[in-house]
Formats: C-alpha cells, structure tokens, sequence
C-alpha cells in the first residue's frame, strides 16, 4: 500500500538508469510510488524481498491499482501448481499477443489513459495456459514506468461498493 509509513518494507528495489520513489499523484491527490527506467526491465520492485522466500498466497485474484505513464510497463506473476512448477506470467504493453511456452505465459496488456484497475484471475489463467491448477503465488514484480497505488489478492471479483474507497481510485 503506497500510503503507509513504510511502502516498501516487505520488497526489493532494484534499479539502473531510474528511479523508485513515493510522490502524490495530481489526479487522485493521493501518495504513489512512482517507478521509472529507460529500460523496462532494468528498475522494478519485487516481492518477497529475498529470492528465496514464497509469498505463500492462495487468494486466485490478483488487483493492482496502477496509472498508465504512456510508456512501456511491464509486471510479473510467479505462481506455484498443482504439479508443484513454478511458472510465470510476464505481462506487458509492449507485445501484442500471448505466448506460451512451457514455464512461461507472456501477455498483452491494454492500459486506458490515468488510472487503471488491473484485474488477473490467475486460477483461470493457469489452466487456460498451462492446464494446471493455481496452487499459490509466489512472487511479485512490478517493472517500470509506472504509478503504483495498491496491489492486492482476494477470493473473487468484488464490486466498487463492497472495496474500501482506498482500494479503488478510479
């Protein structure tokens, strides 16, 4: 949660030719963070902080409340299945088309102009890609350029009214 004291304190930083920082979004009058690099994947967040440990989350829905900077972005997914492998989902604005191979589905990405809810059942994107079961996530990375207000996991799809206004900025 962008908000808090202390934004960063579960994720690694990880930055070449830009920058990672918290600002407050003109638009939504709300503190961000803000990731920026001349190479897409050279600056990024990712969590857990350490490369050995696992998220460990079961919640299938993945939420992240992010703005479109109109420049390349791009965000990863690490889950575990059913057949206990490891696979990623890499998705980006770049590509205009999915892609599988056998531990990796790449896939587009549409941002409207400002802020965007990106919402990913990753259940359903695991059998469709893969033919296996979502067991859990195990890890998070967001690449730049983007803003960044919340990133979250739930059970399903929840309408506006039953969020907490924090959770959506549309």
């Amino acid at each position: 949660y962008s908000c808090g004291s202390k934004p960063l304190s579960l994720w690694s930083k990880t930055v070449k030719s830009g920058y990672v920082k918290r600002l407050t979004d003109e638009q939504i009058q709300s503190l961000v963070l803000e990731i920026i690099g001349s190479n897409v994947i050279s600056t990024y967040i990712s969590c857990p902080a350490c490369d050995t440990m696992s998220l460990g989350i079961r919640l299938p829905y993945l939420n992240m409340l992010v703005k479109n900077l109109k420049k390349y972005f791009s965000f990863e997914v690490q889950i575990l299945d059913d057949k206990d492998v490891t696979r990623r989902f890499r998705i980006n604005n770049i590509q205009t088309s999915a892609k599988v191979i056998p531990f990796i589905c790449y896939l587009p990405l549409s941002l409207t102009p400002g802020w965007n809810h990106v919402q990913m059942n990753l259940a359903n994107f695991t059998k469709v890609a893969f033919n296996t079961c979502y067991v859990e996530t195990v890890r998070v990375a967001i690449f730049a350029n983007c803003r960044l207000r919340r990133l979250y996991f739930a059970d399903r799809v929840y309408p506006d009214d039953e969020l907490p206004s924090e959770y959506n900025c549309l």
